[in-house]
């Protein structure tokens, strides 16, 4: 399908963080998802949902555990992890954009196929470790999102998805988004996160790299520590599956999404396809 500047482009915002848990940040970005796609833009929602899981299995009495950055998910956690996400935080999302209209039709991957996963183990010193029901998206059928998009719906994506062998999975949200973000041939990927962008220095700076190549991504990706990991390994992924640009903003800040997709200057950290570019603010060095 062709672009043209913003029309009916298709947006692809990773909701999760702060944003999440803060009611008014949750409105605001209602608000502006629905401002995309009265715009003509195609916006389509996946959420995370890490501390609302964590508190529910914490009042359930259910350990807590991460390796490497991903929850430790046994069938008991699994069944907690589907739970919250698609009966509790997909809901809520799912009523505050339904506050401005009939727009906003909540699933999962596991709808029509959407998204199928094979387990996924996490590797700690060079060694896999099984982690259990914790799934990587492996193939991605979008054509029931399409579909809701043609409807002028907006599509609320929980990352749970099938295996073919029949399992469920919990699919890290920030790696869900890129996939699906790929399969549509998205315009672009956005990222919320609770910081301001990707540092230059961290801690040393609190410089935000604005702009940087897939390739100079590349180079920086192994030094990356804990939750920005899997947004910029998605970020990556999607720029070179032909997705236009991907960004990552800053969730705290209420309107974060529309200022940096219809604003003129683009907070926050733009990944772009391609090689070395001479980046636009802040060098990579």
């Amino acid at each position: 399908m062709g672009h043209v500047g913003h029309a009916g482009g298709v947006i692809v915002v990773k909701f999760g963080g702060n944003a999440m848990v803060d009611e008014a940040l949750q409105r605001t970005f209602a608000e502006d998802v629905v401002a995309l796609r009265r715009a003509g833009l195609l916006p389509v929602v996946v959420h995370g949902g890490g501390p609302q899981i964590s508190a529910m299995l914490d009042r359930l009495g259910l350990e807590t555990r991460f390796t490497a950055g991903l929850r430790v998910t046994t069938p008991e956690t699994m069944e907690v992890v589907r739970m919250v996400l698609t009966g509790r935080v997909q809901r809520e999302l799912v009523g505050s954009i339904n506050a401005h209209g009939p727009f906003a039709v909540g699933m999962t991957g596991e709808d029509a196929h959407t998204m199928t996963a094979v387990r996924r183990p996490a590797w700690v010193d060079g060694r896999q470790v099984d982690i259990g029901l914790v799934g990587e998206v492996v193939d991605v059928n979008a054509d029931t999102v399409r579909a809701l998009l043609d409807q002028g719906r907006i599509p609320v994506v929980s990352p749970v998805a099938r295996g073919t062998d029949g399992e469920v999975y919990n699919v890290n949200a920030d790696l869900a988004a890129s996939a699906l973000a790929s399969a549509l041939d998205a315009e672009r990927l956005v990222m919320l996160t609770d910081v301001a962008g990707l540092y230059a220095d961290w801690p040393h700076s609190a410089e935000v790299i604005k702009r940087l190549t897939a390739a100079q991504l590349e180079e920086l990706l192994p030094g990356l520590a804990g939750g920005m990991l899997p947004k910029m390994e998605g970020c990556l992924r999607a720029v070179r599956s032909g997705v236009r640009r991907a960004q990552v903003l800053d969730g705290r800040v209420p309107h974060a999404v529309l200022d940096g997709v219809l604003g003129d200057t683009s907070p926050g950290t733009t990944v772009v396809p391609g090689a070395a570019v001479p980046a636009v603010g802040a060098d990579v060095h």
